[in-house]
């Protein structure tokens, strides 16, 4: 499953999404991820959920991002959640059609239980309808 938290830069995207993962760990009984550029909220997440900086590793391009997202949950099967801040940028899609990323993941999801949360800085009415379906915030 894909949930898509949507809207322009500056509109409080990360903190939701951090408010959402913490409240995910309460009840969760798998594991969370949180993918992010940079460490910044590592003191921001609860102790449970592994903050992994995307840009510590050589994930290049979206191809490579696809990967590295797989890579976690193959080595992770008890993974239930995987939460992406600035997922534009960490997965190369600037500037690029998000709607087979999605749907990839979409794929990934169903596959092996896992629910993905994307913080997307982008209006609602930018996105591609594939993604549009799943958003769950618009800010």
């Amino acid at each position: 499953m894909v949930q898509i938290i949507a809207g322009e830069n500056g509109k409080g995207k990360t903190p939701y999404l951090l408010e959402k993962a913490n409240t995910a760990v309460k009840s969760c009984e798998g594991t969370i991820v949180y993918l992010d550029k940079n460490s910044k909220h590592m003191h921001d997440l609860d102790i449970k959920i592994r903050l992994i900086n995307v840009k510590e590793f050589p994930v290049g391009n979206v191809d490579g991002f696809i990967g590295f997202v797989a890579g976690i949950i193959s080595q992770d099967h008890d993974l239930e959640y995987m939460f992406l801040d600035s997922f534009i940028k960490i997965a190369h899609l600037e500037d690029a059609d998000i709607a087979p990323v999605i749907e990839e993941l979409e794929k990934l999801g169903s596959k092996h239980g896992v629910t993905f949360v994307l913080s997307i800085s982008k209006a609602e009415s930018d996105l591609p309808e594939n993604a549009r379906k799943n958003i769950v915030v618009s800010l």
